[in-house]
Order: C-alpha cells, then structure tokens, then sequence
C-alpha cells in the first residue's frame, strides 16, 4: 500500500466529515468544518478525485500513459463507483424496509425519496438503474459516476492544451449556471441534487491543478504568496457561517444562482470559499503530520480505500439515522453510533487491504 500522504490524509477527513454530516441533527455535526464556511466536504471530495486522476493518468516517470489506457482507466473505474451505488442503494432500501416492519411504521417507507421505490417500484427500479431515481444522501456517487464518465474527455483534451480543457469546463459551467441546466429526475419530478454540469468544473481544476502542481514552480510559488488571501477568504466564510449570512435567493438579480449560495449548482461564493480552503491549509499537513500520529494513519488509511469506506459510511449513516429515530437520540446514543461508525469505517479501510495483500509463501 502507499505510504501516507496529504491527499489520502485530506480524503479521509472528507469521508469522516461527510459521515458525521449524514446523521443531522447529532451532537457531533456542530463541530465538522462543514459548519463554518460556505463549502464543505462534498467539494473536496470532488477536487481530491480530480487530483486523483492526474496521479493517476501518469507512469512512474511522469510521462502521460497512453490515451486508450487511460480511457480504459477511467472506464474501469466508472463500473466500479456505479456497481457500488447499486449495490449501496439496493441495501440501504432493504434497512429502510426492515426498519419500517420492525417498527410497524410504514411512514418510515417514505424516508430519503424512498416512498417512490414502494409505491411505483416498476417505473422506480429503471429509474434506480438508469440513476435518475436517488434516495437522499446517497446522490454523492451518482454525481461521482457521471464525473468519471465525462472525466475522458478533459484528460484527453487536456493533453492537447490544458487551456482548452479549463476554458470548456467552465463554459460548460457557466452556462449550467445561467441557464440552470441539470439532470432530471425520473419517475419523480425535480433534478439531481448534485449537477454533474456545474460540479465537472471541480474536478477538472483538480485533474489540471495536480499537472501543474507537479510542473510548475511559478504556480507553487503564488499558491503560497496567496496563503494570507485564503486565510481572509476562511475567516470570512465561518463570519458568514456563525451568523447565517446568505442572500436570499428571492431577491438576488439574475441570474439568481450566480449571487447564491446554492450547493445544487456549485455557486461561485462556494467555489470561491473552497479555492480559499485549498491555499489556506496547503500547507497543514507536513505541519502536523508528525504530531497526530494514530488519527493520521487512520485518515489516510480511509482515503486510500475512499470508495469501499465512502460506500460503508452512507449505509452506516443511514442506520445511524434509523438508531437514532427509534431511541429517540440523545447524547449517549449519538456517542455509540459515532463510536461504532469510525471504527467500522477503520475496518473497512483494514479489511479491503488484508483482502488486496499476496499471501506469503514459507
């Protein structure tokens, strides 16, 4: 397995973060970075994955693979995000479905847009393949499935000019943004949560940050001049957090979602807030690597398996959620289902490298 490194470590506190953040209303939430700045873990998951791809896309020597061997790469891993929120989906129906038997609660059945399953499950069950039909806050590998899927694209034109890949990602961008074009939702009404076209902007800042990174000193060198603008940018985002200060999305001028803080869209204010993020921790890791010891194995040991722990958190948060529904909550069970939720996730982290490891021959 690789050694520990800022990328896993910052992943693996996203994938803590987002579970925490899929329990609301728990004693925890309040203490998650998510509750002081305008972004949260959903945006650096999706940076970190398009960091990812660049790492990845590359041999030993730096040199970009072959164009059909990344394609392939990245097609591989599609079918691998999209078996896994299938597989992710069709579990977390059956607790939904078993806790409302227990409970003989059939209003349980209409937990998280899940009603649509058991009521229409013909219509629902295509809707359920084709990933239009999501239960909430199982929508992040849906979006992850669509980023991949277009992901070719970019790194392939990126590799002709990376100006063109940043300038048709943000177009694409923009125009989501203007004309507020999403996916829909199908048999139910509405769109996807996440918008693969605003949040592809994202991930090819990551793919094409992570190429410049590695080549660039010119880039290396500003990122950490403008250190301080992301400190502002920071303290600004947890002003605005603490006191609730967002614009009122009935009053903004069009187009609205340019001036919101819409989280569907990926609205500037949050792309600037997560911008302010990346150049204000940039530096953290190699300071406190050295010092956290345990915790920093953990994290980073959760990011490098993200996919296998992402998918284990989403149906740990959802029994969580469910434990908390039948107990009634309270101090003492959000500290159980914490406790038991971090150290499956380890496990997880732990058993998908046992499984992955040669066996040793006497």
């Amino acid at each position: 397995m690789r050694e520990p490194n800022a990328i896993d470590f910052w992943r693996g506190l996203a994938l803590v973060t987002i579970y925490v953040n899929h329990i609301p209303g728990n004693t925890f939430e309040r203490y998650t970075y998510s509750q002081y700045g305008i972004s949260d873990a959903a945006e650096l998951f999706v940076f970190l994955a398009g960091w990812s791809i660049g790492i990845a896309t590359r041999g030993r020597d730096g040199r970009p693979e072959p164009r059909l061997k990344s394609v392939l790469r990245l097609l591989s891993r599609t079918i691998e995000v999209y078996r896994a929120q299938i597989t992710t989906m069709a579990i977390a129906l059956a607790m939904i479905a078993g806790t409302a038997l227990l409970l003989d609660n059939p209003l349980l059945l209409e937990w998280h847009n899940a009603g649509g399953f058991f009521a229409d499950p013909i219509q629902t069950t295509v809707g359920f393949v084709l990933l239009t039909h999501q239960l909430g806050f199982f929508n992040i590998l849906p979006l992850y499935v669509v980023l991949l899927g277009i992901a070719p694209v970019f790194v392939l034109v990126a590799r002709v000019s990376r100006v063109a890949a940043l300038g048709l990602s943000f177009s694409l961008y923009a125009a989501s943004l203007v004309f507020e074009w999403n996916l829909p939702s199908w048999p139910g009404e509405g769109d996807w949560f996440f918008d693969p076209l605003c949040w592809q902007l994202l991930l090819v800042l990551g793919f094409v940050g992570q190429d410049l990174n590695r080549e660039s000193d010119t880039l290396r060198r500003w990122s950490k001049r403008l250190m301080p603008v992301g400190v502002v940018i920071v303290v600004l985002g947890i002003v605005l957090s603490v006191f609730d200060l967002r614009p009122d999305p009935l009053l903004v001028p069009d187009p609205r979602l340019v001036f919101s803080f819409d989280k569907t869209y990926l609205s500037p204010a949050r792309l600037i807030h997560f911008i302010g993020v990346l150049l204000a921790f940039q530096g953290v890791y190699a300071l406190i690597v050295p010092h956290v010891g345990a915790v920093g194995r953990y994290l980073t040991g959760l990011g490098r398996n993200s996919l296998a722990v992402f998918s284990i958190g989403s149906l740990l948060s959802l029994a969580a959620q469910l434990v908390r529904f039948w107990t009634g909550g309270g101090i003492l069970v959000d500290v159980g289902v914490m406790g038991f939720g971090l150290f499956a996730l380890g496990f997880t982290a732990w058993f998908v490298e046992w499984r992955s490891r040669k066996p040793r021959h006497s």
